[in-house]
């Protein structure tokens, strides 16, 4: 399937590794522009190196920063001249429960996940000529609550119902938005984690246990939905989220 995406320009965050730069690298394969955005420097210059400066630029910033979204967008229209949409994912929450986790991390919790999120896909309708597509990614912490995630299980499903406010808001200009929900996918947070254990192979073996697959996800899984989402060939999705999680989800 051709996705049209040849020329296309997008801003991808959190895209110096794991989900990010996954979706970078599949929106580049078909031929599409992209401006990467995240916190880690040198992280972000190799994943340019890797996609090409012809096809990729950094912006090494933090995405809760007020002014990061609208330096992004600028960036985009100033390289390439145009811009087609974005991929916007934040770090996650902190851990806790309700009874022990602080105002100030629900506070900060609502700006990483919510305000920057939003401020982001303001600055992208803002800078682009014409219509976008707009992608955000969750956790299945939108539809169900995880253990222990207090903050993420408050604030994922207010994204998750922004997305549906920005559908309706947008959709007359042509315009889309929506979500993806992705489950345990090996990215290098995931081997990391694995590392800690006396058996690195058999503790990722068995965080896939819980999907009825049976196995955890690869970036590229994900990067290859993302990718299709935000191209003309799904021109009529729009204000739903999308779980990339091997069925792990138990809820429609």
């Amino acid at each position: 399937m051709d996705l049209a995406l040849a020329g296309k320009v997008f801003v991808v965050t959190a895209a110096s590794g794991g989900l990010g730069r996954a979706t970078a690298e599949q929106l580049v394969a078909e031929g599409a522009k992209v401006v990467l955005v995240a916190r880690r420097p040198e992280q972000l210059e190799d994943a340019v190196a890797a996609l090409g400066t012809d096809a990729a630029v950094g912006l090494a910033r933090d995405l809760t920063e007020p002014s990061t979204a609208a330096e992004a967008c600028a960036l985009a229209v100033e390289t390439w001249d145009r811009l087609d949409g974005a991929m916007i994912s934040v770090g996650g929450p902190a851990k806790g429960g309700v009874l022990t986790t602080p105002d100030a991390t629900f506070a900060a919790a609502f700006d990483g996940v919510v305000i920057a999120a939003l401020r982001t896909a303001r600055a992208v309708v803002s800078a682009a000529p014409g219509p976008v597509s707009l992608g955000f990614v969750l956790s299945t912490s939108a539809k169900e609550p995880l253990a222990d995630m207090a903050p993420s299980n408050v604030t994922r499903p207010g994204l998750a119902m922004l997305i549906r406010e920005m559908a309706d808001e947008f959709g007359a200009s042509g315009s889309r938005v929506f979500g993806l929900m992705p489950g345990t996918i090996q990215t290098d947070r995931i081997n990391w984690l694995a590392a800690q254990t006396p058996d690195a192979e058999a503790a990722i073996t068995a965080m896939g246990q819980a999907a009825p697959m049976g196995r955890v996800g690869q970036p590229a899984e994900f990067g290859r939905v993302a990718a299709f989402l935000l191209s003309p060939a799904a021109s009529y999705v729009t204000g739903c989220v999308v779980p990339v999680n091997g069925g792990r989800l138990r809820g429609l």
